[in-house]
C-alpha cells in the first residue's frame, strides 16, 4: 500500500511539472509576444491607434490583423514575432489573441464612458501599458465591486447600483 502511494505521489508530482513547465511561463499564453513598449516608444503610437473602439464603444477592441496588417504584412520578417504578424496578415487568419482583462457577466462597463467621458488615462486601470515588453499575463488589477466603489466615490461618480448592474 505505502509503495501504491508513492508511485502515486510521483506520478502528481510529474503531471504538475509538465503543468508548470508547458502552461507556467505566462507571457507565451499569447500567440504573439508582443511588444507594447516598442510600439508606444520607437513607433509613437497611442493605445486609441490600436484599440480602436476605446473611445466609442463600450468594449475596447483587441486589435487584429485589420489593425496589425496596416504596417505588418511580411511574413518573412528578420524578427520572429513580427514573422508570426505577417503570417497571419498575408493567410488572412484572425489572431487567436487570449483575453486577459474582463468584466464580469453581472456588470455593465463602458470603456466610452470612463475614456472619453470621465477623462480615465489607461495607465489607471490597466497600468503602466506603454513600458510592457511582454504580453499580459493577468489582469492588472482586480476588477471587483470593491475596487470600482473605491474609484467611483474618489471621483464623486454615482454608487448607484443600477448604472453599472443592469
Amino acid at each position: 500500500m505505502k509503495k501504491f502511494v508513492l508511485i502515486l505521489m510521483l506520478i502528481m508530482v510529474f503531471v504538475i511539472l509538465i503543468g508548470v513547465i508547458l502552461g507556467g511561463n505566462q507571457e507565451n499564453r499569447q500567440p504573439i509576444s508582443y511588444n507594447h513598449k516598442l510600439h508606444t516608444e520607437e513607433v509613437g503610437l497611442t493605445c486609441q491607434d490600436c484599440h480602436l473602439n476605446v473611445e466609442t464603444h463600450r468594449r475596447a477592441s483587441i486589435p487584429n490583423i485589420e489593425v496589425c496588417g496596416d504596417c505588418h504584412d511580411d511574413a518573412e520578417a528578420e524578427n520572429k514575432e513580427e514573422a508570426k504578424v505577417g503570417d497571419y496578415v498575408s493567410r488572412n487568419a484572425k489572431i487567436p489573441w487570449i483575453q486577459i482583462h474582463e468584466v464580469p457577466d453581472h456588470a455593465y462597463f463602458s470603456h466610452r464612458r470612463h475614456v472619453l467621458l470621465g477623462k480615465i488615462d489607461c495607465k489607471a486601470c490597466h497600468g503602466d501599458v506603454a513600458k510592457l515588453e511582454t504580453p499580459f499575463a493577468e489582469s492588472y488589477l482586480s476588477t471587483d465591486m470593491d475596487w470600482c466603489m473605491d474609484c467611483h466615490e474618489q471621483r464623486a461618480v454615482t454608487t448607484d447600483c443600477n448604472t453599472c448592474h443592469r
